[in-house]
């Protein structure tokens, strides 16, 4: 998620294993830069596991994961949303060494036709000072919204706070609030 610009979602075509793992990320890494509150429609991009039987109509190129034209993950990666909360999430983003290369991994068996999204698993986000917890608070309403400690601007999804304090907040100046008692 480099750019704001692709409005694309990167669904499976057919079962993703769990662990499988994508990648590596190329480019900047700044995962969750324009996430929002809402899920914005776009054109979908379907990719083929190599794990399963050939039934599902999966190609294997070389055990990677491709996509319909046959485009190694490097080519789609930077396509797949951030997810807005842990109900929607089915890759977390992992590196083998603090500041090595990120990868996404299957957190489950992705199901045909489900959206790829992704997140930092708690080891990355610590690494690079993404807050790991949101605590929710009730509206008027009783729905749960997360608040921005530092500025008050309210969110509907606990990631989409997380990376409003990381990536936006004027007033935070950089530090997340990750070790406070809120």
């Amino acid at each position: 998620q480099t750019s704001r610009a692709p409005a694309i979602s990167v669904s499976a075509e057919s079962c993703i294993p769990a662990g499988l793992r994508l990648g590596p990320v190329p480019g900047t890494f700044k995962l969750g830069k324009y996430l929002s509150d809402r899920k914005e429609p776009g054109p979908k991009k379907k990719v083929f596991s190599y794990a399963v039987p050939p039934v599902f109509q999966v190609r294997m190129v070389r055990g990677e994961l491709v996509d319909e034209a046959g485009s190694s993950a490097l080519e789609w990666i930077g396509l797949i949303r951030a997810a807005r909360n842990s109900q929607e999430q089915t890759l977390e983003a992992v590196a083998d060494l603090p500041g090595g290369q990120i990868f996404y991994r299957a957190l489950r068996d992705v199901q045909p036709g489900e959206e790829l999204t992704v997140w930092y698993s708690n080891p990355l986000a610590q690494w690079f000072d993404i807050p790991v917890t949101a605590t929710p608070t009730h509206d008027e309403k009783g729905e749960e919204r997360y608040i921005c400690w530092y500025c008050w601007r309210t969110f509907k999804y606990p990631n989409s706070l997380k990376a409003h304090v990381h990536f936006h907040c004027a007033l935070s100046h950089g530090r997340s609030f990750l070790h406070h008692d809120h």
